[in-house]
């Protein structure tokens, strides 16, 4: 297997956008509140004006600019899903309610707030708001056949309210890709079992899963690969048949570090097998048979940041959404030393306002109770080696 230069991060994840970005899933449809949480497949556009008909914004009365301020008659009302039947004319008003249609004749509604009542009948406007003011004209948040859901868009509360808007009870999405999760190492157990002191449980699988859940994927978690050749092969053929398949385990440089020489056996080509990263050094990227894979760095810290800076945005592009990776900046709360050269991406709590973050006492990245603490990984600039207390650096949410 030839040796692939270790890129640095921004490197890796250029490589991983851009050798993924050519895949366009196949549509389905799904009823509309099983399409929260999903990647909209097409366009779609508003079946009528909206609003359809001018409507008030606020509680208050429909006039006519032309007689404020003065006092006007109060002739009617009208309520949300009603019309006024008649007109505004010279001095005269309709009480009118938040949602309802405008009456002819009027230009403009004054709020319930501003106005005086005299004898019930009467309503006095003492000043005089510009015309247009407190109502939508027709057709002003989306025309008749204006696209207002663009593909790509996943689909949260807003986007559901407009799809319900619009009439949509069966929504296009693209289909999710079943991404195949493959922990290897003899001496993983189930999580229900007590593992004697040189085993451990198979969490990786487990949190594996829920990220590719909230990428967007189907996770399937195949069984794990014993150290042996024969059991990583089948195993590797088996998660080759997922949209994406996730190796936790055996891609470092130990004597049962299996997975790369398997790979190299069934023809894949890798992209990369390091990067400049801590943790999260040994990360393999590459295509076998048509299929991408990645092998992530087998303890848990290292398995849960390569997949978020790089196997999450591989999901997002598989679903069909443009991927993003927000890196915002927060105060340090303590000081931050490190050697230059990779990127370190260490876990941290960051404060509820979002504006400072504490790094986390952890003893390395198989420490699963400091990464329960976190919320959030510091990322460090690779060519600096210190930070004071209160300087700037960018965090990465959990």
């Amino acid at each position: 297997m030839p040796t692939v230069m270790a890129p640095t991060f921004l490197a890796a994840r250029a490589c991983v956008l851009e050798k993924i970005a050519v895949r366009v899933p196949e549509v389905e449809r799904v009823d509309l509140l099983d399409a929260a949480g999903r990647v909209l497949g097409l366009d779609l556009a508003a079946d009528r004006d909206y609003p359809p008909v001018p409507r008030s914004m606020r509680d208050g009365f429909a006039v006519r600019s032309a007689d404020l301020p003065g006092r006007l008659r109060r002739i009617g009302e009208v309520r949300a899903g009603e019309s006024f039947v008649g007109r505004v004319g010279p001095g005269e008003t309709v009480e009118i309610m938040t949602g309802a249609p405008m009456p002819e004749g009027a230009d403009q509604v004054v709020m319930v707030e501003h106005v005086h009542r005299h004898d019930g009948e009467i309503i006095e406007v003492p000043a005089s708001p510009k015309p247009g003011d407190n109502f939508n004209e027709r057709g002003v948040e989306a025309a008749a056949g204006q696209r207002v859901l663009q593909t790509g868009q996943r689909l949260s509360y807003p986007q559901i309210a407009e799809l319900a808007t619009i009439g949509v009870t069966r929504v296009p999405v693209f289909v999710k890709p079943r991404v195949a999760i493959l922990a290897t190492g003899d001496e993983l157990v189930p999580i229900e079992a007590k593992p004697r002191p040189d085993q451990v449980r198979n969490s990786n699988a487990y949190s594996l899963a829920v990220q590719v859940r909230q990428a967007g994927g189907e996770p399937v978690i195949l069984s794990p690969a014993h150290d042996t050749a024969d059991s990583t092969r089948h195993l590797l053929t088996e998660g080759l048949e997922a949209d994406l398949l996730l190796i936790s385990g055996g891609v470092s440089a130990g004597k049962y570090d299996l997975v790369e020489t398997i790979l190299a056996e069934l023809a894949a080509t890798f992209f990369f097998t390091r990067v400049k990263l801590q943790p999260g050094q040994p990360l393999v990227f590459g295509q076998c048979q048509e299929k991408f894979f990645f092998g992530l760095p087998g303890n848990p810290a290292s398995t849960m940041v390569t997949f978020e800076l790089f196997a999450r945005a591989a999901i997002q592009l598989l679903s069909g959404e443009t991927p993003s990776l927000p890196l915002p900046f927060a105060s340090l709360s303590a000081p931050l030393r490190q050697k230059a050269g990779l990127t370190r991406v260490l876990p941290a709590v960051l404060s509820a306002d979002g504006g400072s973050v504490m790094p986390l006492s952890w003893k390395g990245s198989g420490d699963t109770a400091a990464l329960a603490r976190s919320n959030c990984f510091t990322v460090s600039d690779p060519e600096r080696e210190e930070y004071a207390a209160g300087d700037w650096i960018r965090v990465l949410k959990q």
